[in-house]
């Protein structure tokens, strides 16, 4: 007696589709999490007022790339890591020489394009000496003998009389600044991880 057991569909040929498939699921989960997390965390950028240019340091990437894997991953990062992180945990900031921390005050204005100007580059530019007056009640200043503009800045005075001339405050001196904690990223990566089984299954779902 002779048997044959032919199985119909081949198992075999089942299993390697549905590998692929599960491969599809995974690296379609992978990239919309990556992709949704970018969203998220340029939008928490954007809605903390630190702009569009910080938010579009954000980027994700794939991997592998351009292949689909059951051990693909998602890969979200800043180009800007440093000032990421710092509105992210809010940190103590102290002058490296152990000094004084020279806050800009309204009549400083800004440096090149927009940055925050130092004591130096303000002297340079407005062509004025600061001067350093202590008070015991509260922060020193750094202050200049000119006048304000219309524009509220600090510029030398053109009266030869001295008529028109005030101390005009700079710069605020103070030993140390807690920068304020304007970003959750944590919450929001947490949250792409979560979601992450829920989109695998779907996008496998999807594929059959």
């Amino acid at each position: 007696m002779k048997l044959k057991l032919d199985i119909t569909p081949d198992l075999v040929a089942m299993m390697a589709a549905e590998v692929k498939e599960g491969e599809k699921a995974v690296s379609a989960a992978t990239r919309e999490a990556g992709t949704g997390l970018k969203t998220a965390w340029r939008g928490q950028i954007t809605g903390a007022g630190l702009g569009m240019r910080l938010a579009n340091t954000i980027r994700s990437a794939q991997y592998p790339a351009g292949q689909p894997s059951l051990n693909a991953a998602a890969f979200v990062w800043s180009n800007a890591p440093t000032i990421i992180s710092a509105h992210d945990t809010g940190p103590l900031i102290r002058s490296r020489d152990g000094f004084w921390l020279a806050v800009p005050l309204p009549a400083a204005g800004r440096g090149p394009r927009g940055s925050k100007i130092t004591p130096g580059e303000w002297e340079r530019r407005r062509g004025l000496r600061l001067r350093f007056v202590y008070r015991r009640t509260g922060p020193s200043l750094l202050v200049a003998d000119g006048r304000l503009n219309s524009r509220g800045l600090g510029v030398a005075s053109r009266a030869k009389t001295g008529r028109g001339r005030s101390t005009v405050p700079v710069f605020l001196l103070v030993p140390q600044v807690k920068l304020p904690k304007r970003l959750e990223l944590d919450r929001d990566a947490e949250r792409a991880r979560d979601a992450l089984p829920g989109l695998i299954v779907a996008n496998w779902v999807e594929g059959r």
